[in-house]
């Protein structure tokens, strides 16, 4: 092997070292590993790729990487997504490879004061969308500001499972002081938008994308460290009502879950939908001009999932949660493709921005309060919907990703003939 053969890998193996570590799938970070190594006339790679490392062998060249898991930053996935275009159609020497990969790697996140608007609007849109009225959301805007604040100043240097834990706790017990105080009109639903803001979109999206792909090894493992996260944000929420019960000598005692009628209509759950995942995109560092397609996205799986579920307002049909977030899954990556395809970029960036209004943080909220009123029946009906919620999610993006490949397959042999 060549000295110019080492360094096409060694580069090839930092672009996926980039991608795993911002959020892109374990499937596009092989293919894109072994577009570059071929690129430059590398003929007997192996990339052997894990959730959190890199195994690239080559003849003569060999070499292991441990990767953290880090703050997700799409904008890089997309940067590295066209940087490997062009290397496979010669536009890019060696050297301007690694020059260009380096400054990817170094490029800036979001600055401060975007990260903490997005997160602001995110949970105040997702307050609506949840059942809460328009005084909840101004609420839930303030309350997000704060949350952002420590999320993007203080969590980085946490552990991520303790920070999660924190996070609840503080998302939670902001929103409790301010429904003490008067301020809010349904606290459930003021917490649940909150605590979405902590949810774990990238490794819950990525894990079942793995899983899909017959990656079970970095599928399973992510899908464990985001059920994971799901109970430390539980568990942060069970602790802010235990605080407060122990300084106000009771728990909160909280009714059947509520939906604000005014909020409940298209008029404000489409914008509410928009809003709010556009808020998710900044915090999962998606470049600035792909912000309405990813919010297209979030905003049709959420319309078709009130449509279809029989629990809401506008409902024309009569399905349960999960058969409804099953369709609403598939439709939300089926457009994830077309725009995907239309624009040029990873797949990952409207899928993992827009599956998130589907995911069940109301069922995470009642499964958590339920345990600490030790109503332990009701915690394990809703733990059991939130559970059928996310395979129905998980299934629905497998299905789509079938439907894609079997007609990606039949286009490809029909201009063969």
């Amino acid at each position: 092997m060549t000295t110019e053969q080492e360094q096409a890998l060694q580069l090839a193996t930092e672009a996926g070292h980039i991608l795993l570590e911002n959020g892109a799938e374990i499937s596009r970070v092989e293919e894109t590993m072994t577009r570059i190594a071929s690129a430059y006339g590398v003929e007997d790679e192996s990339f052997f790729v894990l959730s959190n490392g890199i195994i690239a062998t080559g003849q003569h060249y060999a070499r292991a990487e441990f990767i953290p898991i880090k703050g997700t930053q799409l904008s890089r996935v997309v940067e590295v997504n066209q940087l490997s275009r062009d290397v496979c159609d010669g536009r890019c020497s060696l050297d301007q490879l690694a020059s260009r990969l380096e400054a990817i790697r170094h490029s800036a996140a979001k600055p401060w004061w975007e990260l903490l608007l997005g997160i602001a609007v995110g949970v105040s849109a997702f307050s609506l969308l949840f059942g809460g009225s328009l005084t909840d959301a101004a609420v839930t805007f303030a309350v997000g500001l704060l949350l952002g604040s420590f999320m993007t100043f203080l969590m980085p240097h946490m552990s991520r499972f303790f920070g999660n834990v924190v996070g609840g706790l503080v998302g939670g017990w902001l929103c409790i002081i301010a429904s003490r105080l008067g301020l809010g009109e349904h606290l459930p639903n003021m917490i649940i938008g909150t605590i979405i803001a902590l949810v774990p979109g990238v490794p819950f999206t990525n894990g079942i994308r793995d899983i899909a792909h017959e990656d079970y090894i970095a599928g399973a493992t992510r899908m464990l460290d985001a059920f994971m996260i799901f109970l430390c944000i539980a568990l942060g929420v069970c602790v802010a009502f235990i605080l407060d019960s122990r300084l106000h000598q009771g728990l909160l005692q909280l009714g059947a879950p509520t939906v604000d009628i005014l909020a409940a209509g298209w008029a404000i759950q489409l914008p509410a939908a928009l809003l709010g995942t556009i808020g998710f995109s900044v915090l999962f560092g998606a470049p600035r001009r792909y912000y309405v397609g990813c919010g297209i996205c979030g905003m049709a799986g959420w319309a078709l999932f009130l449509l279809l579920n029989g629990d809401m307002r506008v409902a024309l049909c009569h399905f349960s949660p999960a058969e409804s977030a099953l369709f609403a899954a598939m439709l939300v990556a089926l457009l994830s493709q077309l725009m995907a395809q239309k624009w040029h970029c990873p797949t990952t960036l409207y899928l993992i921005c827009g599956i998130i209004p589907l995911v069940p943080g109301g069922a995470i909220f009642w499964t958590a309060y339920y345990m600490v009123a030790s109503r332990l029946g009701m915690a394990a009906t809703t733990g059991f919907v939130a559970i059928k919620v996310t395979i129905a999610i998980a299934v629905g993006i497998i299905l789509a990703g079938g439907i894609v490949r079997i007609a990606a397959s039949l286009n490809k042999r029909a201009k063969q003939l």
